[in-house]
């Protein structure tokens, strides 16, 4: 057994094991093994990505799901893979052609810039699996999977035949989200609402029949009056509805429009007047089609102004045009008047530009199983944690509108659509050499919505589909989310056609997202958003995914902050330094008896702290509530094993009685196995080399066999021991723990320090202390510990506390009486405080009648400990006067 340097280095540590992870196939998921299957599929991050603290996340909870299922006897299968990411993707490649060529895809053509893609993915793609490896990721990488491969592609042509076959895919002109950016349009999905700062203009129309009056209009973008045709009223306002049917002067671009009584003009906006542009707003459109108004466009698709009628504003940028528009109505004297606004404004979700609203023919697929995957969600047949989300959900599939599917761009699966003249076939191969394919491709999600099962093949999908549990963001319930689950009933991957062997996901845990202290978005433009491995480096890996774990609340965003990744370090440099001590005392026994040994009060103690932690773990799993995991696993080993348990065993440790000695080492070697069995799925790295190190497998056989990684889960400790004697150890160890605290606090009160001994006498009437005594005095830092069973005579003028075993005293030879006066002053304050609440909550009969019979004794218990208290602080206090 190799010794255990002096510090733990995660750099020398990490690498080593994942290498011998990967080697001896701890990962590879075996679709003909006879154990029970759990398998997730990884939301493919985009293949040109780098690691973000958002992916840190999202898959630090994944692997701990698939190392702690391997640990359980399952067969894991943790599926990983990129996605092409089209729109994102191509405006990279775009961006820096611009930039190195001063070129567009344009110049290059279609063929050429595809081209030029695939060097680019060449280059920048696998960044990120790499990185993951670094973070301990255990995927199966053999199975890694790409939404272009060929038969993934082939996958993804054949559903859009197949919807299309069945009515449920079609082309046609309607209004659309537009993205002058990317120029492409966009789901309704990929549309993210701002609100942004701005100005309400009042426009002057003037009512042609009646010259010199005006009609004034409220409108924030002033700049598309070109493409008015119509201005509205409710019919049912007194102000205009006399109006309706007469006519208005266009202030820009000068024509006569209609003024139209349509129900959708809210009164109390604005004027009451609104100007109906339908070529630029989806509301204006649908008042268009009411009214049969014509459509007139006058934005190019990179969002600049297309308008030779008003050559001031023609070729201007959107926005300029806004600017140049009110100057020429001011001009004009037609601006009535401006006043800041704030509104909503919808945002491309991808290149984070303010979309266009645009009549365009486009292919739209109308929604299968909407009522089927509402019903497997409200049924729990699918499980979403937290549970609020499945309301999100419900609310999202109840009023769900047809999804646009095709996009302007060049990097995605092109539609299998092909065109002669005014013929349309659909189908996966040209129908021949004079028919012309669809140049559009397919919205990115078009592919991700067959993830689930179409990255596994036949064989594979009949042990691990469906999937164990997807881990995502919130931000993606629709994009992603929900459309996984209606293609799994759709298409029916499964086993069977029954609904049950064909959602797509059994449970779904929805991350928070990650912010600074300030609670703002990480990004890299605010310069708030640390690179992982960075941190990496300076933590460890096992120190950033634990640190991370216990400040991510479950299903709430996280407030990242740097110190508790060091903290994360930290602990794994108190796990490292606990079992450097253990070594020093000889070679670890993998499978210590307890039942050989004579047992401590102590051990009784850590033993029954551990059982309560592996409950507590067992139940934060079930609620996937991982910070609450992290948060036992951290108190238990920080407070109650090492601050607790091995401070007052080394008494024992040191003491020449190898019997007392070897039953501390036992309880040692029992903790340290089942504990490290625990971490293990949140800190692997470390977890494995203590593991093998301290030589706690008893596997024997290859590698794979002893590896942390299939060990087995942690038993009970107490199983054979009798109840009552537990519990009777608990109550001796939570009092001396209690006197304990209470001296050190009385020492920081006195101002004594704590690493210097201080002689202390301890008045109790319990017998049992005494064989205690050197424990109680090595916890207490005591050069001496005195015990007495009554007051005896002192001097005059000590520090005093009482505690669960009686009144603590430290004998001084001097002490400060008016100091002393004040801290026992405050001290019975405090104990007055404590008891009139208890007292409170005694005398509501509504609470003593419905509270637990053992929540209410454990308030009458505390109501007669502080009043023993109070009685004996008053003694000591009244003594001094």
């Amino acid at each position: 057994m190799a010794d255990l340097p002096k510090t733990y280095d995660p750099a020398a540590v990490e690498p080593k094991w994942y290498a011998l992870w990967e080697s001896a196939g701890c990962f590879r998921a075996d679709a003909h093994s006879p154990k029970s299957p759990f398998s997730i599929v990884i939301p493919p991050p985009n293949v040109t990505g780098i690691l973000t603290l958002g992916h840190v996340l999202n898959n630090t909870i994944q692997d701990i799901l698939a190392r702690r299922a391997r640990m359980q006897g399952f067969e894991v299968l943790w599926l990983p893979g990129t996605d092409h990411a089209g729109v994102g993707t191509q405006t990279a490649v775009e961006k820096h052609l611009r930039r190195t060529e001063k070129k567009t895809r344009h110049d290059l053509g279609r063929e050429e810039f595809l081209r030029r893609v695939v060097d680019w993915q060449g280059k920048h793609g696998g960044i990120i699996i790499e990185q993951l490896k670094r973070l301990g990721a255990s995927c199966d990488w053999s199975r890694q999977r790409y939404t272009f491969d060929d038969d993934y592609v082939r996958a993804v042509e054949n559903v859009f035949v197949d919807l299309y076959g069945k009515g449920l895919i079609y082309r046609g002109r309607r209004m659309i989200n537009w993205d002058p950016a990317a120029q492409t349009a966009l789901s309704d999905e990929e549309v993210i609402a701002r609100p942004q700062k701005g100005s309400l203009y009042y426009v002057r129309y003037e009512i042609i029949e009646e010259p010199g009056r005006y009609l004034e209009v409220a409108t924030t973008r002033p700049e598309t009056i070109m493409a008015d045709t119509a201005v509205a009223v409710h019919p049912d306002d007194p102000r205009y509805g006399h109006l309706i049917g007469k006519r208005v002067w266009r202030p820009l671009a000068r024509e006569a429009l209609l003024i139209v009584g349509d129900e959708a003009i809210d009164p109390k906006f604005g004027t009451g007047v609104l100007k109906v542009t339908p070529a630029h707003d989806k509301i204006d459109y649908e008042i268009g089609l009411r009214h049969s108004l014509p459509v007139i466009d006058v934005l190019h698709p990179d969002g600049r102004i297309n308008c030779a009628a008003v050559p001031e504003l023609d070729g201007l940028d959107r926005f300029e045009a806004r600017t140049k528009s009110v100057e020429l109505l001011r001009e004009r004297g037609l601006l009535g008047k401006e006043e800041l606004h704030e509104n909503n404004v919808g945002f491309s979700e991808r290149s984070e530009v303010p979309i266009e609203p645009r009549l365009s023919e486009q292919w739209f697929l109308r929604y299968p199983q909407t009522k089927e995957a509402l019903a497997v969600v409200r049924d729990h047949l699918i499980r979403f944690f937290p549970p609020h989300w499945e309301k999100v959900y419900a609310q999202w599939l109840e009023n769900i509108q047809d999804w646009c599917i095709s996009r302007q761009i060049w990097w995605g699966h092109r539609i299998p659509a092909w065109y002669r003249g005014d013929e349309t076939r659909v189908q996966l191969e040209s129908p021949g050499a004079d028919w012309e394919q669809d140049p559009d491709t397919l919205d990115t999600w078009f592919s991700s919505w067959l993830w689930a099962y179409e990255t596994m093949d036949a064989e594979t999908r009949r042990k691990f589909y469906p999937t164990s549990v997807l881990v995502t963001g919130p931000d993606i319930i629709f994009f992603w989310v929900a459309r996984m689950i209606i293609a799994g009933l759709e298409f029916k991957p499964g086993r069977t056609p029954a609904i049950e062997d064909n959602i797509a996901f059994r449970d779904v845990f929805l991350t928070g997202l990650i912010r600074d202290k300030q609670g703002r978005k990480m990004s890299k433009s605010l310069g708030n958003s640390p690179d992982p491995l960075d941190l990496i480096a300076k933590y460890g890996a096992d120190g950033l995914r634990f640190g991370l774990m216990r400040i991510a609340p479950s299903g709430q965003d996280i407030a990242f902050d740097e110190k508790q990744i060091e903290e994360g370090r930290n602990f794994a440099t108190k796990l490292w330094n606990a079992a450097r001590f253990r070594q020093m005392h000889g070679p670890s026994d993998p499978k210590p008896r307890l039942d050989d040994h004579a047992l401590s009060i102590y051990a009784l103690e850590v033993l029954a702290r551990f059982d309560e932690l592996l409950d507590a773990t067992e139940t934060a799993y079930r609620e996937y509530k991982f910070n609450e995991a992290a948060q036992r696993l951290y108190e238990f080993f920080w407070n109650d094993y090492c601050d607790w348990f091995i401070e007052a065993a080394k008494t024992e440790i040191f003491s020449d009685d190898d019997e007392r000695k070897n039953s501390v080492l036992a309880v040692m070697d029992f903790v340290l196995s089942g504990f490290l069995r625990l971490l293990h799925p949140f800190m692997p790295h470390i977890t494995e080399e203590l593991w093998s190190v301290l030589g706690l497998s008893s596997a024997g056989g290859d590698f794979k066999e002893n590896s942390i990684e299939f060990a087995p889960p942690p038993a009970s400790a107490l199983g054979s021991i009798e109840p009552g004697v537990v519990a009777e150890a608990r109550k001796k160890v939570g009092k001396i723990y209690g006197t304990i605290q209470a001296g050190r606090n009385l020492r920081a009160a006195s101002r004594i320090p704590s690493n210097k001994k201080a002689h202390f006498l301890l008045r109790t009437t319990h017998n049992w202390v005494l064989s205690e005594v050197p424990s109680i005095t090595r916890l207490l830092n005591a050069s001496m510990l005195d015990i007495s069973e009554e007051e005896t005579d002192v001097i005059p003028v000590s520090p005093l506390t009482v505690t669960p075993l009686g009144e603590l005293l430290i004998l001084v030879d001097h002490a400060d009486k008016d100091v002393e006066r004040e801290r026992l002053d405050k001290e019975i304050a405090r104990l007055e405080n404590e008891l009139r609440t208890v007292d409170a909550k005694l005398s509501n009969a509504s609470f003593v009648d419905r509270a637990p019979a053992a929540v209410v004794q454990e308030h009458r218990q505390r109501q007669a400990d502080f009043s023993d208290q109070l009685t004996q602080l008053r003694q000591a206090r009244a003594a001094m006067d």
